[in-house]
């Protein structure tokens, strides 16, 4: 049993050395290779033959950040509903129940985010109703 053992993982123990030793290589090509200089320039941010200008540091609204974990929620569940329709015919209709209430699911979600608010860019200044 342990010979089997050894035997079947002789493929595994190559290729995890096989592929250390490439990293490893490239590594030190890229450090024996690689141009070195010590001018003052080299530590500025370089985009494209363009020079930097002002600081990268910017503020963003949150809704950037509540708009992107929606996307990545939404765009997740899209990858479900694609899993799903490879195999639409073998699910027959239990699988059409399922993925149609998957969607009613997503749907509400929807719904309950735009009734929420999140998209909702613009807000009013809490004393807008005063006439100011």
């Amino acid at each position: 049993m342990r010979v089997f053992f050894m035997q079947s993982n002789w493929g595994w123990v190559i290729f995890f050395i096989g592929s250390i030793s490439i990293c490893l290589v490239m590594l030190f090509f890229g450090f024996l290779l690689g141009e070195r200089s010590l001018q003052r320039e080299d530590d500025t941010p370089f985009e494209s033959g363009i020079a930097s200008v002002g600081s990268a540091r910017l503020n963003f609204s949150v809704q950037f950040y509540l708009i992107s974990a929606i996307f990545v929620i939404f765009d997740a569940e899209s990858l479900y509903l694609y899993a799903w329709s490879t195999v639409v015919r073998e699910a027959g209709w239990l699988g059409f129940i399922e993925s149609t209430v998957f969607i009613f699911v997503l749907f509400v979600s929807l719904i309950y985010l735009f009734n929420f608010g999140i998209f909702n860019w613009v807000r009013k200044h809490p004393l807008s109703c005063l006439g100011n």
